[in-house]
Order: C-alpha cells, then structure tokens, then sequence
C-alpha cells in the first residue's frame, strides 16, 4: 500500500488516540514505516508549478495539484453561501478553453431527435432562463481520506475537502433545448460533449438518463455568480446537473447526442465508476457507475488548522442532493461524543449549508470531526467500502488542528 499521504488504519487510530493533529501528520509522513510514504501533495501552494496556459484565473488563492488540472478551494477563504468565482474550485480533463462565442455552436443530434439542429449563443439566451444555487462538487473529493482514514491509497488526484463549492448560475433548462429538437419518445441516453480533447474519445463527454435531462433543473448554464461564466468553468456553455457528480456538469459544450439505446463511454466504464468488492458491475462497467453525490460536511479550515487557545466560532459546509442539511454534529474524540452544532438558515433550491459551533480551544493537538444529516434522514456514516479510484467518500473528516 503506497501514495500520497497513506496510513494504515491501526496507526491512524493509534495517531487520533495519542493525540490527533501532530500525531497523524507525523504518521502520514512517517517514511520509517514500509506501509507509509511522504504526502505527494503538499499543503503549501503550488501554484507556481503550473504552466501558464493551463488557466485563466488567479491560482494563488487554491491548492493547485500537481496533475495540472485541479485546482482545490480553501474552505477557510468562504464565509458566505455562495462561493465567489476567485474563490471557486477547478477540475478539468486537459486546459481551460478559449472559445469564440461568434463561432461557437451546439448541435443537437442521434437517432432520438427528430430535427437534429444547431444553435447558437443568441439562439440559447433567447430562451426562456432559470437561476439555480447550487453546489457542484467533484466526484473525488475527499478522495485522499480512505489514504488518510481507511489506510487504502485510492487513485487520482488526492483531494482533501476543497473539491467544492457553492454558485449562482443562470441558464435555460437541457430538456426546452432537447425539445426544440424534437427529442422522441423512445430515448434513452444523453450524451453531452465538451470541446476539450481527450484521449482516446474527443471531447470530455457523459451521458445522462432521458429522465435527468429532462428535469426542469438540469441546465445548460451560462452564468455564474451575476457574471457570464467563466472560461475556466466552462465558458460559453456548460451543463449543470444539481445533485450529480462534477464530472457529468460538462463544461465547453459543443454537442448533444440523443439515442435510443443505452450508451457507454470511458466515463461510465472505466472511469466514474466504483470500482470493488463491494460493488457489483452495471452494464459494460466492472462496478457502479458514480452518478448522484453523496452527503458530506467539511471544516472552514487550513489543512492542518492553526489556532489560538481561547473561544473559537468554527464554522463549516454541509451539503446532501437528498434534501436540505437538518442537523450538523462535532466530536473531539474520534466520534466517541457528539455535539450540536448550529445549522444556519439560507438553504435555498441545491445550496450546501453553513454550521458552525462555538469551542473553547485548549492548547495542544485536536482531531475535530463533523457529520451531518438531511431533512431525509441520511446521515454521514461511519466507514464506507473501499472503491480503487476514490469516489464518493463521505466517512466524518478527521481535521488535524494545533491550538498554541
């Protein structure tokens, strides 16, 4: 068992038990162990390794990966419901595009529309708009915890807690463009697909069920936050799926394929898909295939958190595609106790949830933990299966954080 930040799980719980936040840096570091390496991704900014042309906004403010296509949030930067663009996280498949609108077009097409067309940017915003909040979160985010937790090293990009965020969008609903169309009665799949190149298949494409296209709240989005939508999120055009992984809200749409049979690329067969023991095969996929996210809540804080001794109002996120969050709890003893925290009003349509909880921080090392449940009753659990690609991890998060 080998990678970025791996423990196996006697020493993390050894670690947690011992005295949280130094004890599991230390053991996360730890090279004297045979089933421990150096973290791969430092918490430091890593912005600087990035090449130029890879992004259009500022990377300083985000935790930029060294795969140069991921740039993590920092929660402690968000203080709001919605999330402001400097601050709004980035994952793509290849570079940011730079597309001429004026040239810009999205077909329509397959054996499920019965007058395949084109439109243009003025054709879509002449159509009837939607404003939704919602959160958009990639499919690996907290994938570094089953490493970290679990003591299993999943693939990808090792992401902590930054993999999220919290938007205002603006577009016209998939299902007014599908019908423009005349999307038939007998279709099946959905297939979106971006302009951004991707080996073997062109395009960054996923395919949606003709039910969750046509869902008044599956949008083509071109906006965010009041502004048009920005080039690293998609510009001129994107889907936006609420509720669904990061991977099937396509960005740089160019077509739309509608057919009437089910169908599969690398992104519901070998990627996307969790993969495992515990997961039986779904079609052509050797497991299941990721598609609605999962509930999950996260501190607003450094990775590790330095604090003060003293009152703290610590605050959070929390976000379910169930409903909204009805109640977030802390613990500062590995889930042994919990405490209420309080869950702010302002949930609106898919927005995630800020908590916070009052603490009175005494010197030494804190493994602060955090779980949340919906007004449908689902709450975060206490261990998941293990899936090799890291998806969809939502156990509690242990923050490591240092009061002096």
């Amino acid at each position: 068992m080998t990678g970025p930040a791996s423990i196996n799980r006697r020493r993390f719980l050894q670690a947690l038990s011992a005295g949280g936040a130094a004890a599991v840096l230390a053991a996360c570091g730890d090279s004297g162990d045979p089933e421990a390496t150096p973290a791969a991704e430092p918490i430091a900014d890593e912005a600087a390794t990035q090449p130029a042309s890879a992004w259009f906004k500022d990377t300083t403010p985000f935790i930029a990966h060294d795969d140069g296509k991921s740039l993590e949030a920092r929660l402690e930067n968000m203080d709001g419901l919605i999330t402001p663009e400097r601050f709004f996280f980035v994952r793509n498949n290849s570079v940011s595009l730079d597309v001429d609108v004026d040239s810009w077009r999205l077909s329509i097409e397959g054996d499920a529309v019965a007058n395949p067309r084109t439109f243009t940017d003025d054709d879509i915003r002449a159509l009837p708009s939607r404003t939704l909040v919602c959160y958009l979160e990639c499919a690996g985010n907290h994938r570094a915890m089953f490493g970290l937790v679990q003591g299993r090293q999943a693939k990808g990009t090792q992401w902590k807690t930054g993999g999220v965020s919290n938007g205002e969008w603006v577009g016209v609903p998939l299902r007014d463009v599908l019908t423009q169309a005349g999307i038939t009665d007998d279709a099946v799949s959905v297939l979106l697909i971006g302009l951004d190149a991707e080996s073997p298949e062109q395009g960054f494409r996923r395919v949606l069920p003709v039910a969750k296209a046509l869902h008044p709240d599956t949008l083509l989005a071109y906006g965010l936050n009041g502004e048009e939508l920005p080039r690293d999120h998609g510009y001129p055009l994107r889907a936006l799926v609420p509720g669904w992984v990061g991977s099937s809200n396509v960005k740089w749409l160019g077509r739309i394929v509608v057919s009437k049979e089910r169908l599969w690329t690398r992104n519901n067969t070998t990627s996307y898909v969790l993969i495992g023991d515990d997961y039986a095969p779904e079609g052509q996929a050797p497991g299941k295939v990721a598609t609605t996210q999962v509930i999950k809540s996260a501190l607003a804080l450094p990775w590790p958190a330095l604090l003060n001794a003293g009152a703290h109002q610590v605050h959070g996120y929390a976000h379910s595609p169930e409903g909204p969050i009805q109640r977030v709890e802390w613990s500062l003893d590995s889930g042994a106790t919990w405490h209420e925290a309080t869950v702010r009003e302002g949930q609106v349509q898919y927005s995630w949830a800020r908590f916070d909880f009052e603490w009175d921080a005494r010197p030494g090392e804190h493994t602060v933990m955090t779980r949340a449940t919906d007004a449908a009753g689902n709450t975060q659990p206490d261990e998941i299966p293990f899936n090799e690609k890291g998806y969809l991890f939502n156990q509690p998060v242990p923050h490591p954080v240092r009061v002096t």
